[in-house]
């Protein structure tokens, strides 16, 4: 491919559903010219509980399918999906560029100031070689507190964010990590920054909610420029296409994303089955 046509490609935008938006949405805002393809694989929603190979067959497929619409860089914005198959979807599909979701572990262990964190996160993304070589690197001597946010996923799916049931499971979640005296707690996955507001009525003012998305879509910006790959095409955000695709229903990844893209077009979203 040539590299006017490798400008003029997509950024190509995968997770299990639809937390993957909270990433889209700081790179849309970062890469106002270019075009991106968001692909929400929400009939297999949630990827946490699923075996490596699994969550492996799933990023695959869905690469698999983002090349044949000329993606010129994959954005795995999915915590587990990173966690299971990054490095070997850079194996495997060695002539595209892949960023993953790095767990922000780093800043929240710089700028602690009590020296304890807390990361709230997936089973598959406590898992992952990532996450463990993050916390060895920069978590080395302060205490992490970790927890698994089972139910969280399907609460952002489902879109019950100010339900009672929401803060109860969030306090049941969180307060072990206040009580330990963390001043950071870690989203480690791109559902939870949806539930970022309630999370912080939660924690109170004093400690600092850590949303790794702004980050990711800094290290995007980054690559592109590195590679000479960013468009020149756009005038501004307004004239870009945004395609939405569900694995599954669209209800939700609609909804979201009507919240998130304020150029949403019901047209650009479409289900299929990959």
């Amino acid at each position: 491919m040539s590299l006017l046509n490798q400008k003029n490609g997509v950024i190509g935008v995968f997770d299990s559903g639809v937390g993957g938006l909270s990433v889209l949405k700081e790179l849309q805002k970062s890469l106002f010219n270019e075009d991106f393809i968001y692909v929400s694989d929400n009939a297999h929603c949630p990827y946490g509980p699923k075996s490596i190979e699994e969550v492996q067959t799933r990023a695959f497929k869905i690469t698999e399918f983002l090349l044949s619409k000329d993606a010129k860089i994959i954005v795995v914005a999915c915590n587990t999906a990173t966690a299971a198959a990054i490095d070997e979807l850079r194996q495997k599909f060695n002539n595209i560029i892949f960023v993953g979701m790095e767990p922000a572990v780093k800043p929240a262990a710089l700028h602690s100031k009590s020296g304890v964190i807390g990361v709230l996160a997936t089973k598959g993304t406590f898992k992952g070689r990532l996450y463990h070589r993050t916390l060895e690197r920069f978590a080395s001597d302060i205490e992490v507190v970790e927890q698994v946010g089972e139910g969280l996923v399907e609460i952002v799916e489902d879109g019950k964010f100010k339900e009672k049931a929401t803060y109860e499971l969030l306090r049941k979640y969180i307060s072990p990590m206040i009580d330990k005296g963390a001043d950071h707690i870690v989203l480690g996955c791109t559902h939870y920054p949806f539930l970022k507001e309630q999370i912080q009525e939660v924690v109170g003012k004093n400690i600092v909610v850590v949303d790794p998305a702004p980050s990711v879509a800094l290290r995007v910006k980054s690559v592109l420029e590195e590679r000479g790959l960013l468009s020149i095409s756009k005038e501004n955000w307004s004239n870009c296409s945004t395609e939405y695709i569900s694995t599954g229903d669209t209800s939700n990844l609609k909804r979201m994303a009507s919240l998130i893209d304020p150029y949403f077009k019901e047209s650009c979203i479409m289900s299929i089955q990959i």
